[in-house]
């Protein structure tokens, strides 16, 4: 599954916040605000993997996906932002089921809020993505997970970001028109505050979560040591990083407070460098967790050594990292290998390891206009989650082609 590198700032942007998302918006009208734009993305996505055997209709799905975005400028301040997602299934069986699980066709509104920027500070109210460090929506399969959510950013103090978000429902990568009223849950409340520093050479974040939803909602991933139910927490988050020029260093550090005497709280402690050799990235990653396994709310954590199929956040104890990618003829290739230790945990007692090998190719600089705004990816995971699990092979093929 995919994995969102985050920045150092994790700022909820509000290019992910509005419903363009990564889609660029093309202008059906110049005039002065008002003023209506629209973007659309065709996905396409194919997943296989051996719990049958690879390419077996019975462990393998395919979908495809329009998502189309409508932005409408009232003033030159006020902004309404909607993004409807429609799919269907092309491939259909009872093992693997539907994408989006809602039927072989559905439709849903994934976007739509009312953003507004008064000098420095952007409220943000209504449905959006979030993206911080230990709470997001990610993009994977036929459309990103998203949070009905009210957000508020300063950019007051310079290289400085405060946010603060609350949030109020979720709905859950791959769940169709599924939302979670998490406020429901134990009359609970689910909020995050940050401040962020950026200079470009250093740059840190500290954000605070409040967490009352907890493993009813199937928000907070993992049972905890001994197989005890997690439930509410608070959480600090902090990290910064050195930028060297061709190399730079990352630290970050979590602590996971539940809610009760019975379970015991979790501390992460996590190391990361990357340097660019050639025409070669590579990254070397650390990370420790201690006494219980991590909590967060999405599909995955921001935690340094989490791969495409695994969340570091599951551990407890040592976990380690290393990939290496390059650029060659418009394709983009990266491969990585992560060890995962689970001690203790009630989700295994031993350790997993992930290896993958991800290859994109991006058509923006071909002179064929019909596939211009095309990109073609291949996905393939190798992923054990220890003791007596098996190695699972995956691949996964997903086109996006823009309009």
């Amino acid at each position: 599954m995919k994995i969102t590198k985050l920045s150092l700032i994790a700022a909820l942007a509000v290019s992910a916040a509005v419903a363009g998302g990564d889609i660029e918006p093309a202008p059906v009208a110049v005039e002065e605000a008002p003023q209506t734009t629209i973007a659309g993305k065709l996905t396409g996505y194919y997943y296989t993997d051996d719990s049958v055997d690879l390419f077996d209709t019975r462990s393998s799905a395919l979908g495809t996906a329009v998502t189309l975005d409508v932005a409408h400028k009232f003033t030159e301040n006020i902004t309404a932002n909607f993004g409807a997602v429609g799919y269907t299934n092309l491939m259909n069986d009872k093992d693997i089921g539907y994408f989006e699980q809602d039927g072989r066709s559905g439709a849903f509104i994934n976007v739509a809020n009312l953003t507004a920027t008064f000098m420095d500070t952007t409220f943000i109210l209504g449905r959006q993505l979030l993206n911080t460090p230990m709470l997001a929506g990610f993009d994977w399969l036929l459309a990103p997970g998203s949070f009905e959510a009210y957000t508020i950013a300063n950019s007051s103090i310079e290289n400085v970001t405060l946010i603060g978000s609350y949030v109020r429902t979720w709905r859950i990568n791959n769940t169709g028109d599924n939302w979670i009223n998490l406020n429901d849950i134990d009359n609970g409340n689910n909020w995050t505050v940050s401040a962020a520093y950026d200079n470009k050479t250093i740059s840190g974040s500290v954000w605070y979560y409040n967490v009352d939803a907890g493993q009813a909602a199937g928000a907070v991933h993992g049972q905890g040591k001994n197989g005890l139910g997690i439930d509410k927490y608070t959480q600090i988050y902090v990290d910064g990083a050195y930028d060297f020029g061709t190399a730079k260093i990352f630290a970050q550090y979590v602590n996971t407070n539940y809610n009760t005497d019975t379970i015991d709280d979790s501390n992460v402690f996590g190391v990361k460098g990357t340097a660019t050799l050639g025409n070669f990235n590579l990254m070397a990653a650390y990370v420790n967790i201690s006494d219980n396994v991590a909590g967060w709310v999405g599909v995955m954590d921001g935690l340094y050594t989490s791969s495409w199929n695994t969340a570091t956040g599951n551990s407890i104890g040592n976990n380690y990292k290393v990939e290496a990618g390059t650029e060659f003829w418009g394709l983009t290739a990266s491969a990585s290998y992560a060890y995962y230790e689970y001690k203790d945990s009630s989700i295994v007692n031993n350790d997993g390891h992930e290896a993958d090998v991800i290859l994109g190719y991006d058509f923006k600089n071909t002179d064929v206009m019909v596939i211009k705004d095309m990109d073609i990816n291949l996905v393939y995971s190798n992923t054990n989650y220890g003791a007596d699990s098996s190695d699972v092979n995956a691949l996964e093929i997903y086109a996006n082609y823009k309009f």
